[in-house]
């Protein structure tokens, strides 16, 4: 056990902790009717990021199968809209089919699905030389498959987001600058006012809180401002788990904190993580608003990993822990629905190939369920609730991880600072 905890105090917490309220929609409505107007930032409607990757590699894409028994579990935890992201790879038409096969086998069964096409500057990807000026020839293909798809599903899909992170400058192996987006986004918006897409089919690009004009001024473009009136909404995303290494003021906080208990200490800097990033939404709001736009802002992707042998683990942030996840996942849904905000949260299970070469790197331990269907802290009171029961994933039942031993996650628990 980590010095300084106070057993008595973490319990009543990991108690408190474990109330996040998931709700479920009344699904009595025709999914054809339903618009991303009525779903976004709307609580009956919770959201996350989700692939479906069981392996070490992308090129094992998941079954029909294995798609269906992933949303009868996201489903039964309150979740209606889940993001995915290339629309190039089987798994995109095969969610799109599997939620369609779970619609026809139960009528009152209600998924909607946040489409992801991939945008990539010139020779991304490639030993040539990167131009972020220029555009990937399959950037064309990669929006052809996203309006056949959103058309195939109108009922099922309700937004499609062109690019993923895919203007911000520190994705460096493939971001593009902002007027490709808005080529591509203005593209989509007169599709729909020709018929050729549904016109309750909301566009936007999902992308880092200072791509959207929240954070420096490099980003302070009239191509950007052009964007930000061409899309539907802002879709912001918003890590302070990173920032725990790059930017860790707001997670060491001040020096007087550090004679509290080393729990008290982690609330404390859990609560500032969750400020922090309430001021990127912030920034990204004023900027809009001093362009005298007005729209919604939701975020596109937050998270914080259960594990990390990097910059956010036990030798360096002291950030990455199952307690912390749940702390972080708990503010984040209190603070986005209390706002009418959606938070399509980063995510819903593990994912083995984002760093296959690292086993422990943070990339593969973002989400609430492990691999093979362990519900982590977060989700812990779910099970308690008997929402997964009959359900499996690859065979396994839906249980806790530490076998719930609340002792055994405490034993887990990292010191929220560096040089405490």
């Amino acid at each position: 056990m980590k010095s300084g905890l106070n057993i008595l105090w973490i319990l009543v917490f990991l108690i408190s902790c474990g109330e996040v309220k998931e709700k479920k929609s009344v699904s009595t409505i025709n999914t054809n009717n339903v618009t991303a107007k009525d779903i976004l930032g709307n609580s009956n409607y919770p959201a996350i990021c989700y692939g479906g990757y069981r392996n070490k590699t992308r090129d094992i894409q998941p079954t029909i199968e294995e798609l269906k028994t992933d949303m009868k579990i996201l489903s039964a935890m309150g979740i209606r809209i889940v993001r995915t992201y290339n629309v190039h790879l089987d798994h995109s038409e095969n969610l799109l089919k599997a939620i369609n096969e779970l619609q026809k086998e139960d009528k009152n069964f209600e998924m909607y699905v946040m489409l992801g096409a991939w945008i990539d500057c010139k020779n991304a990807w490639t030993e040539l030389p990167l131009d972020h000026h220029k555009e990937s020839e399959r950037n064309e293909v990669e929006i052809k498959e996203a309006v056949r798809l959103a058309n195939l599903y109108p009922n099922i899909v309700k937004i499609v987001a062109v690019g993923n992170e895919a203007m911000v400058k520190w994705a460096t192996e493939y971001y593009v600058q902002p007027n490709i987006i808005l080529k591509w986004v203005n593209h989509l918006q007169n599709l729909k006012k020709e018929g050729k897409l549904n016109k309750d089919l909301w566009i936007t690009t999902s992308d880092n809180f200072a791509s959207w004009g929240g954070g420096s001024n490099e980003y302070h473009t009239d191509d950007l401002n052009k964007l930000i009136a061409a899309v539907d909404y802002i879709s912001m995303h918003t890590y302070p788990m990173h920032d725990t290494h790059y930017n860790p003021k707001f997670w060491k906080g001040e020096h007087n904190e550090h004679t509290l208990s080393n729990l008290e200490d982690i609330e404390k800097a859990m609560q500032r993580s969750l400020a922090y990033a309430q001021s990127q939404y912030q920034g990204v709001k004023n900027y809009m608003e001093r362009l005298g736009i007005h729209k919604p802002i939701h975020i596109g992707e937050t998270g914080w990993a259960s594990t990390s042998n990097e910059f956010y683990g036990p030798k360096g942030a002291n950030a990455t822990d199952e307690l912390k996840q749940g702390m972080y996942y708990k503010h984040m849904r209190d603070w986005t629905e209390k706002e009418q905000l959606s938070c399509f949260y980063f995510e819903a299970f593990d994912e083995p190939w984002k760093n296959a070469q690292n086993p422990a790197g943070s990339e593969n331990h973002f989400g609430l369920f492990t691999v093979d269907g362990k519900a982590k802290y977060a989700l812990w009171h779910l099970v308690d609730e008997h929402k997964f029961e009959g359900l499996r994933r690859d065979g396994n039942k839906i249980t806790k991880t530490f076998n719930g031993d609340k002792q055994a996650l405490i034993n887990s628990v990292l010191p929220s600072l560096v040089n405490h």
